[in-house]
């Protein structure tokens, strides 16, 4: 009998036996809950070992230092009777490093990721795990989920420290923190899954760069229908809707702002940090569902390319 013939042993039915079924001893791969979760850890302890991590959070205590000193300063010489127009000028400082620590997350989530997929395809290492029993839509997701948990501890980190210092030292809690935190968070993984769907069939660079064109591109059309809304343009208006939805990263900013900014400056209606043009909610149902087809696309694009 040949080697790779599968042996059958068949009682005779004379016998009273039952006639034996083939066994096939075929190698099974992990589940798909275990092999997404494993791929989660791995990508986050690759981060780790790479020391993009320490990098980012050396980069983020030494952000929220200067912020830290700033407020100091600024609180240590107001003068006692004017509370108000401090907490005004605290809340201005505060959603002024807001802006700049959601540029520096949504910068993380493209740099750290633009090579995730398509590195490993490049130099071949992706084989080591793409050949084995599992599939391919679980090493996506689980890359994804391990990028979102680091852009979940730097959101905390940046966002949230800022906002803590701020409360720390001015004993004053903005409004709509959490709401604030979420919409930050929520701009840095539409980003992510940008960028996985672009290195997919991209090399790394190209895919950065894809990225954050369209980020550059939201970030300019926010500007315009916030032009076009205080020149009552409408042509503008539409424009910067447009420039939304093919990337909606400036609108949730838009909104965070909107919800985090003092009441003298939402009284006075723009500002170069916030917005008189506030995207709705449905923006935001919209960024959300964004995000979750930008990774279901790249789990597509991955599973059906050639390595």
């Amino acid at each position: 009998m040949n080697e790779n013939a599968i042996e059958v042993h068949a009682a005779s039915p004379a016998s009273g036996q039952a006639i034996a079924e083939p066994v096939l001893n075929l190698a099974r791969g992990p589940g798909a809950l275990r092999t997404t979760l494993l791929m989660a850890r791995v990508t986050f302890r690759e981060a780790a070992r790479r020391k993009i991590l320490w990098i980012a959070a050396l980069a983020g205590f030494a952000f929220l230092g200067f912020f830290w000193t700033a407020l100091h300063f600024v609180l240590k010489n107001a003068a006692p009777q004017a509370k108000v127009s401090i907490r005004e000028a605290i809340g201005m400082m505060t959603m002024m490093v807001l802006y700049a620590g959601s540029m520096m997350t949504s910068l993380m989530a493209v740099l750290t990721s633009c090579d995730t997929l398509s590195g490993e395809i490049a130099s071949g290492t992706i084989h080591a795990i793409a050949t084995k029993p599992v599939q391919r839509w679980c090493l996506v997701l689980g890359k994804w989920l391990g990028f979102v948990g680091m852009l979940t501890l730097y959101v905390l980190l940046i966002e949230g420290g800022s906002i803590g210092l701020s409360w720390f030292e001015s004993g004053y809690l903005a409004h709509h923190a959490l709401a604030v935190l979420s919409l930050v968070w929520l701009q840095s993984v539409v980003l992510l899954g940008v960028t996985m769907a672009a290195s997919t069939c991209l090399s790394s660079l190209t895919s950065g760069a894809v990225s954050l064109g369209l980020y550059g591109l939201a970030f300019v059309g926010g500007w315009i229908e916030q032009f076009g809304a205080l020149r009552h343009l409408q042509a503008l208006v539409n424009l910067g809707i447009l420039s939304s939805l093919i990337m909606p990263s400036d609108a949730l900013w838009r909104r965070a702002a909107f919800k985090f900014q003092p009441p003298l400056i939402g009284s006075v209606g723009a500002s170069p940090f916030g917005s008189n043009l506030v995207p709705s909610n449905a923006m935001v149902v919209y960024a959300a569902l964004y995000a979750v087809l930008a990774i279901l696309l790249a789990q597509i694009l991955f599973a059906r390319r050639d390595l």
